[in-house]
């Protein structure tokens, strides 16, 4: 049986899940802070539920963002720990198609424009579609400006928006809004849908190795976040 532990603290939510041949069980807990002392505990309440010890695990999955740049650090550094004790491979996933992949399992959705506020005016933003039952980036994840995004052969209403970067949805350009049909501005990041695609990563032998575990910022710039 193959078994894999996702981790992610981007977010104001801290989540973990396991993933043991297609099945998954997850946690979830929303806090502001404090991601660092609830991590290792939800992690091992979870291996407890699923009857598994960490010996077992094949593979240690992570969000390595962009998101909260203190939160991402945490999820690396705790990903890269047990990884390093256990001798297995890692897996880094965007937080940003891990969203995506939760609008097309939840809602169907095939064009996917997953989105995250930055802070400082702007969004961490990237364009993915479904294609044969795997998610395919359009647009890579990036930092940018609202008013500076462009998109191109998209048809009005095609793309689900989703991620708190709905709330600056006003200040995109009035062309991109009509490419919007569906908003979902209530969804984080979670571990749940990181572990599905590390699963699909590690099957096509897409993994590193634990010292490679490296947070993606997508900017210079830290945005002082306690957690």
């Amino acid at each position: 049986m193959t078994s894999l532990l996702a981790l992610d603290a981007s977010s104001s939510a801290c989540s973990v899940a396991l993933w043991m041949d297609g099945n998954v069980i997850s946690r979830v807990e929303h806090a502001p802070r404090g991601h660092t002392r609830r991590l290792m505990p939800m992690i091992d309440a979870l291996l407890d539920e699923a009857g598994i010890a960490r010996t077992s695990l094949d593979a240690i999955a992570y969000g390595h963002g962009p998101g909260a740049f203190t939160g991402i650090r945490i999820a690396a550094g705790a990903a890269q720990g047990i990884a390093y004790g256990l001798g297995c491979p890692l897996l880094g996933v965007s937080t940003l198609r891990a969203l995506a992949h939760n609008a097309w399992q939840r809602d169907g959705a095939s064009l996917i424009m997953p989105a995250l506020d930055a802070r400082l005016g702007e969004l961490y933003v990237a364009l993915y579609r479904v294609d044969e039952g795997r998610l395919e980036a359009v647009m890579a994840d990036s930092v940018m400006a609202p008013e500076s995004l462009a998109l191109s052969s998209c048809s009005p209403g095609s793309i689900t928006m989703i991620g708190s970067g709905v709330a600056l949805m006003d200040r995109l350009s009035s062309e991109v809004r009509t490419y919007v049909g569906i908003t979902l501005e209530h969804r984080e990041p979670e571990a749940r849908d990181i572990a599905q695609l590390a699963a699909m990563d590690f099957a096509s032998g897409l993994i590193t190795s634990p010292q490679e575990a490296l947070p993606v910022y997508l900017r210079d710039q830290v945005v002082s976040s306690k957690r």
